[in-house]
């Protein structure tokens, strides 16, 4: 799907080589200055070009693993780097206890709900929570603005509640979108800006000065990197925007989420290549899966069961975040536990109770592991998330605590899960996927489902499972073989309540990445292509 001509009125104030493209909101006036726009094209031009070769990189490891050409393993050109005794800078004080996180998208009433919950930090999300449309961007940066300054406010028109900022507040820290990711709504030299450095750049260039003189400072979130070479540029990415700013060395603060699986395999590299700015790394369990699933997923020995089977208790993924705890603690990092992904139940208080009992059950396992703190996902889920951790963590973290001996092997990272396949879990797939697509392309990028907050990453795991089950041909409850036949009959069936545009759309969507022989590495790249439509035709 290509995108339409039709550009904004000029602008006669734009950096040479800079234009912008679609709908002129509002906001972008205070936010799209002269400056910041030279600001954002200089990142653009000294790390784009490294940025594709770097995604170039993932695509053709991807070919040699599917070839069975190369096989993961802790790279051995590091291994120094995994001997040597070093830690990282210590973090600064107001990130010190991260016991509770709570994390959304960057809507203006849910910001200031998440930063009121009493949770320790706030994780607001330009990536797997949101839709990145181009209002939902620029509004989701006029909000953070005001967040920061303390004027954010919102009146909603159907309830007549008025929501503003409590005197003590969460920690703020931002997720911009992945490496992989652009924004096509700015082009550089006629070339679609990252995505990632759109949104840490223009947070950082209106926002670093004024979180360090309230005592805090610019602080993020770094999602689905893959390699070692990939969190350098990120420090480079720092250098530059620290020096650029005028902003002390150091000041911009990060912690790594290891959701993908090649990045399991090199956790003390990225530290130590980050080791002056990182903060710890975060076990994001669901992307995770979800990269298991796309890395190994041609081979016919690792084929994943019905989602809901999968656990952290699993033992790929207890070996992960044992992994991560062992690694993080021994450089002095935080090591955050992952997202509860269930939410409260209302009106129906046995249901309520049995996802709290789950909820609590997740929390008190990563806390008796040794995380040094957890994500939530909802206001209601902080006391609970919070007592399992004060229960073993009378400290702000767990830093300190002894290391197990045990060493994590290649291998027990690389385990399949165990469990069967069924037809109810296909069918579950295609109800949240195709759910999720169509909010997706409406504008929202975290939607409750079946008692369950869905993002981008757990709709990942239905399509990959989906596409996997389909290239294998697996038997659904040992009786019927899937096939593509099948495949449409199901979602034909499921989808038969449903209607609309955007219902359509996301139905073709979730076909196309199901039946395709090489499905692309994420549902949001072809699916941006279909919201740009929208928004360029609208």
């Amino acid at each position: 799907m290509t995108l339409s001509s039709s550009l904004m009125p000029p602008v006669s104030d734009l950096p040479p080589g800079l234009a912008l493209r679609g709908p002129t909101l509002p906001e972008q006036a205070a936010l799209l200055t002269t400056d910041a726009l030279a600001f954002l094209g200089s990142l653009e031009r000294r790390f784009g070009i490294r940025r594709r070769r770097l995604l170039a990189a993932r695509t053709e490891r991807q070919a040699r693993l599917d070839a069975h050409e190369e096989v993961l393993d802790f790279p051995a050109e590091t291994a120094d780097i995994r001997a040597a005794d070093w830690t990282i800078a210590p973090p600064p004080a107001d990130l010190q206890d991260r016991r509770v996180e709570i994390t959304g998208p960057v809507e203006r009433k849910m910001i200031i709900n998440a930063l009121n919950s009493g949770a320790k930090a706030f994780m607001a999300d330009f990536e797997d929570a949101s839709s990145p449309t181009w209002a939902t961007m620029i509004q989701g940066q006029q909000n953070l603005f005001d967040a920061v300054r303390r004027t954010i406010d919102y009146h909603d028109p159907q309830s007549g509640k008025s929501y503003r900022l409590n005197d003590q507040t969460a920690v703020l820290i931002v997720r911009p979108r992945g490496w992989h990711m652009t924004e096509a709504h700015l082009t550089v030299d006629g070339t679609a800006i990252s995505a990632s450095l759109f949104d840490f750049g223009l947070f950082v260039f209106h926002n670093a000065r004024e979180l360090l003189r309230r005592g805090s400072g610019p602080y993020f979130y770094l999602p689905k990197i893959e390699s070692r070479h990939e969190a350098a540029l990120w420090r480079e990415v720092f250098d530059a925007s620290e020096q650029a700013l005028d902003l002390p060395a150091g000041s911009i603060r990060a912690t790594v989420l290891i959701e993908t699986l090649p990045a399991a395999f090199e956790m003390d590299e990225i530290l130590y290549e980050l080791r002056d700015s990182i903060v710890g790394l975060n076990c994001g369990r669901w992307d995770y899966i979800f990269s298991m699933i796309k890395t190994l997923g041609k081979r016919a020995d690792f084929i994943v069961p019905d989602r809901a089977q999968v656990t952290m208790t699993s033992p790929a993924l207890l070996a992960y975040s044992q992994l991560l705890i062992k690694t993080c603690h021994r450089r002095g990092a935080h090591a955050m536990g992952g997202m509860a992904a269930h939410i409260p139940v209302r009106n129906d208080d046995a249901a309520n109770q049995a996802a709290f009992a789950r909820v609590r059950a997740d929390k008190e396992r990563e806390a008796a592991a040794g995380h040094d703190g957890t994500w939530v996902a909802h206001p209601g889920l902080v006391g609970i998330a919070q007592a399992a951790f004060d229960a073993v963590m009378p400290g702000p973290n767990q830093v300190a605590r002894p290391l197990p001996d045990s060493d994590i092997s290649a291998a027990a990272l690389q385990q399949p899960p165990q469990g069967t396949i069924t037809e109810a879990g296909l069918r579950s797939n295609i109800r949240v996927a195709i759910q999720y697509l169509n909010a997706w392309l409406c504008g929202q990028g975290c939607v409750p489902l079946y008692h369950l907050m869905e993002d981008a990453a757990t709709a990942e795991i239905c399509r990959m499972q989906v596409w996997q089950w389909l290239h294998h041909r697996v038997s659904l409850d040992g009786l019927h073989t899937l096939t593509p036949a099948l495949l449409h009959q199901c979602v034909a069936e499921e989808m038969t309540t449903f209607t609309g545009e955007k219902f359509a759309a996301a139905c073709s969507l979730f076909l196309d990445l199901c039946l395709s022989d090489s499905p692309p590495p994420f549902l949001t790249l072809p699916a941006y292509d279909y919201l740009l439509a929208y928004d360029f035709l609208a």
